[in-house]
């Protein structure tokens, strides 16, 4: 129910014509943004193993959940931004068996933190502008107690990409509707051998990169000075 009013909000606000007719200024410095979305998540497979009480756990994944954050900008001319992006999911961790059953053992908190690079579409003073943005950082996975024991939090190479659209209501104050998808390097998995047909005795392990998947919906409010 809260989505659907936040979408009428959303929709309400896109269609006034007191958002067309603003007289917006141009020479921003600086925009900054708050948001709340949910986040879809992926976990790894890997050969199975005996790591839950004599079960066969050949899957690990973070449980999709609610997601909020922050980014602060630096404007660098009309169209470009370079800044900071943290985010936070709820999450859990839970445990796939070889037979094909399920279970959370444990809360855990995935935590992004990315530097940013955002290219803005459209004039500086448009109330609605499309945005893209990469960036680069990393991931962490941070589960609560397992069965009392503490368990140590694991940081990952990640990288972030998405987009979508900005609707200013007036010169400093906008809402931000986005996407995005997180890609994090996990782990490589040997998947193989390369000889080479001209180097006697030259062969290689070739390695498989697996990656847990992060696909995230959001809105938020935007300043900018």
């Amino acid at each position: 129910m809260k989505y659907r009013i936040f979408a009428v909000l959303v929709l309400m606000f896109a269609l006034s014509p007191s958002a067309l007719a603003q007289d917006f200024g141009k020479d921003y410095k600086m925009e900054l943004t708050a948001f709340f979305g949910y986040t879809f998540s992926e976990g790894i497979t890997f050969g199975p193993d005996n790591i839950s009480g004599g079960r066969l756990i050949d899957k690990i994944t973070p449980t999709s959940g609610l997601t909020w954050g922050f980014q602060a900008d630096l404007l660098a001319g009309e169209m470009n931004g370079f800044g900071f992006q943290y985010s936070e999911q709820l999450s859990k961790m839970e445990l796939s068996g070889a037979d094909g059953q399920k279970v959370e053992i444990t809360d855990m908190t995935v935590r992004n933190y990315h530097g940013m690079f955002t290219f803005n579409f459209g004039a500086p003073d448009a109330p609605l502008r499309p945005f893209l943005f990469i960036g680069l950082g990393m991931t962490s996975y941070a589960p609560d107690n397992i069965e009392g024991n503490s368990v140590e939090s694991k940081k990952k190479f990640s990288t972030t990409g998405g987009g979508g659209v900005k609707l200013y209501r007036s010169d400093h104050i906008g809402i931000r509707l986005a996407a995005r998808w997180t890609p994090t390097f996990i782990r490589s998995d040997p998947s193989g051998y390369w000889c080479s047909p001209f180097w006697l005795g030259g062969c290689w392990i070739i390695e498989e990169p697996n990656y847990s998947h992060q696909l995230e919906f959001s809105g938020g409010v935007t300043l900018r000075f």
